[in-house]
């Protein structure tokens, strides 16, 4: 039986320019080649990639009632995501990202939210039917923060595990940490989440002690090019990145929710999870763009045998 995951979030029309690096504050530079239109939204991203490893995923969100709204659900719908929950507000624009890509593959984001950020505890209220027969809920913070309250309230009462990517960073209430069954930060997050650095290996388990605190009991925090780190109680294990050549790092951090998700939906253990996401966050880099780089069943399971 396929995988059944729930996806509340984002759905962005990236804007990519290509450059030779970073732009200063204040500075103009020339890019290289033309403006790429792609479709993105960590939470589109997410439930883009879980549906290409060969889960059942439906998504809760908003987009505009215009063009670029249009093209995200199509897009989703090619990988068979269900959208019936994904609203057209007709009040507000499809939400935007506009990306700097330089030539090692480093980005610079920013997002204007559009209607993702209308997305209301009533939209995912509609969604509760596909949350209760789910097996993972998955989570990020680029819609209000009363609506992924609300898909966590509804994934605990139904018993239904829940994940959450806490990006873009802020500071959270502890009743939704509570309801967390695996937290997914890089490391800027951790820190921004725990009020404690994440420069060494002591920092970082003082960080995810102070995340215990609040009720979180297993923090995975990802670290790009050096892997990913499990933390629990009893553990501080580290699982190293398969070695790429990245040409565009723009929504690794989601290939790698979406394949965890996928994984231990499955049934896999956590450790085989941890791993099947690093595969697919490395395959995410050697791609150019956010949803045309998430790997499938096939190029993941081929990775994970040679790399």
């Amino acid at each position: 039986m396929k995988p059944r995951l729930v996806v509340i979030g984002s759905l962005n029309m990236d804007m990519v320019i290509q450059s030779p690096r970073i732009p200063m504050p204040g500075e103009t530079i020339l890019g290289a080649g033309d403006l790429k239109m792609i479709p993105g939204g960590k939470g589109a991203n997410q439930a883009y990639g879980a549906a290409r490893l060969g889960a059942d995923v439906s998504m809760v969100g908003r987009v505009g009632d215009d063009s670029f709204g249009e093209r995200l659900i199509q897009n989703l719908n090619q990988a068979n995501v269900d959208t019936k929950h994904i609203i057209h507000d007709p009040d507000a624009a499809t939400g935007i990202a506009l990306i700097v890509v330089d030539e090692s593959g480093q980005n610079s984001i920013v997002v204007s939210s559009g209607a993702n950020g209308q997305l209301s505890p009533e939209d995912v209220n509609r969604g509760e039917n596909a949350i209760r027969a789910a097996n993972i809920l998955l989570l990020q913070l680029e819609v209000p923060l009363d609506a992924v309250l609300q898909g966590a309230k509804l994934a605990k009462h139904h018993g239904v595990a829940t994940i959450l990517n806490p990006a873009p960073a802020q500071p959270l209430p502890g009743e939704l940490l509570a309801m967390i069954d695996y937290l997914i930060p890089n490391e800027s997050e951790t820190a921004i989440l725990s009020g404690h650095e994440t420069n060494t290996d002591e920092e970082i388990k003082q960080a995810a002690a102070a995340l215990r605190v609040s009720g979180i009991k297993t923090t995975i925090m990802t670290m790009g090019s050096r892997g990913a780190l499990l933390i629990t109680e009893t553990e501080f294990c580290h699982f190293p990145a398969f070695p790429i050549d990245p040409v565009d790092t723009t929504a690794a951090g989601d290939a790698f929710v979406a394949s965890f998700a996928v994984a231990m939906a499955e049934g896999k253990s956590i450790h085989e999870a941890i791993r099947f996401g690093n595969a697919a966050g490395a395959l995410a880099c050697t791609q150019f763009g956010a949803q045309p780089s998430l790997p499938d069943r096939r190029a993941l399971e081929r990775l994970m045998q040679t790399g």
